[in-house]
């Protein structure tokens, strides 16, 4: 695809090549705007708390960047066959219950007929040019913050299967609703200029594409990762998402694994929907942006540190 960017005017501040979260366009010297778009299909039961999920994971994105939303347009597919028009106003109205709570707009939409429903927003938000937050901007000698505990994969799979329990999906469903507004704007206080969330390619994906931009070795240390309740002993069991291993085949040739086994890699690979961001800052502000998000509900972590040596990923 790559034929299909080769266009770069000088107003687009980021585009696809880097393969950051979301397009930049520079207005003038104070502002510019940020533009994403993102849909799901159901990852739990109720149709609102979907309809939630899907609005934070959208409107994630622009908080990756920096950014703040302004308004967004739903996308949706949905199959008027078989699902009551009724549900999708419910799915509907989750997303406008995230859309009050992050204080952006819902200004329309477009739906298609689909045999699989999907939901989700294309957002638009802005952002200072000098302040942007980019895969490319991690630097060599920072600690590596994870805003929220990985898991979401395994878990939603395993509500899918039924074998999950009833506090454990509430846990799932609490981190997927949760947004990236306040971690992201501890993450600029404290001079993070790399940054990303964490969704569909895991945090192996995620942060070794950080890695491989910014030219740094991202070690990320396993028993420092926080996770969801009940998602290490799910993927013991063998419950892990298709994803999850299509991730892990991708990072596998930029992976210094040491001597962490297929589970532990799965998990640290493991496929989110909605999760937290991962940035780096001077280590010098670590113990400040733990405490901080930890005031405000987060289950933060220091889960590694970036270093001048060959541009990879290694789990230790």
């Amino acid at each position: 695809m790559r034929h299909l960017t080769a266009h770069q005017p000088a107003e687009l501040l980021v585009g696809a090549s880097t393969g950051d979260d979301a397009a930049v366009w520079k207005l003038d010297d104070e502002r510019a705007l940020v533009s994403t778009a993102d849909f799901i299909t159901p990852v739990v039961d109720d149709a609102r708390t979907w309809g939630r999920v899907a609005a934070a994971n959208s409107v994630s994105d622009i908080y990756a960047m920096g950014g703040r939303p302004l308004f967004a347009l739903n996308l949706v597919g949905w199959n008027a066959d078989a699902l009551p028009i009724e549900l999708l106003g419910e799915v509907l109205a989750g997303g406008q219950d995230i859309a009050i709570e992050a204080g952006f707009a819902v200004a329309g939409g477009h739906t298609i007929d689909d045999p699989e429903p999907k939901y989700g927003m294309a957002v638009t938000g802005e952002v200072h040019p000098d302040r942007i937050l980019t895969n490319a901007g991690l630097r060599a000698g920072q600690d590596i913050v994870l805003t929220k505990p990985l898991g979401v994969g395994v878990l939603t799979t395993a509500i899918k299967a039924g074998s999950a329990t009833e506090e454990q999906a509430d846990a799932a469903v609490a981190s997927m609703t949760r947004l990236n507004d306040v971690a992201a704007r501890v993450a600029l206080a404290a001079g993070a200029t790399g940054c990303t969330d964490v969704t569909g390619f895991g945090l192996l994906g995620h942060l070794g594409r950080m890695a491989l931009e910014s030219g740094v070795r991202a070690t990320v240390e396993f028993d420092a990762v926080p996770f969801l309740p009940g998602s290490v002993d799910h993927a013991a069991n063998g419950v892990m998402p298709g994803g999850s291993r299509r991730n892990l085949a991708w990072a596998t040739e930029h992976l210094d694994a040491g001597d962490h086994d297929e589970v532990h890699q799965l998990l640290v690979a493991d496929a989110q929907t909605s999760g937290g961001l991962v940035f780096g800052v001077d280590p010098s502000e670590t113990a400040a942006v733990l405490a901080e998000l930890a005031t405000t509900g987060h289950t933060a972590a220091h889960i590694g540190r970036t270093s001048p040596e060959a541009a990879g990923l290694h789990l230790r």
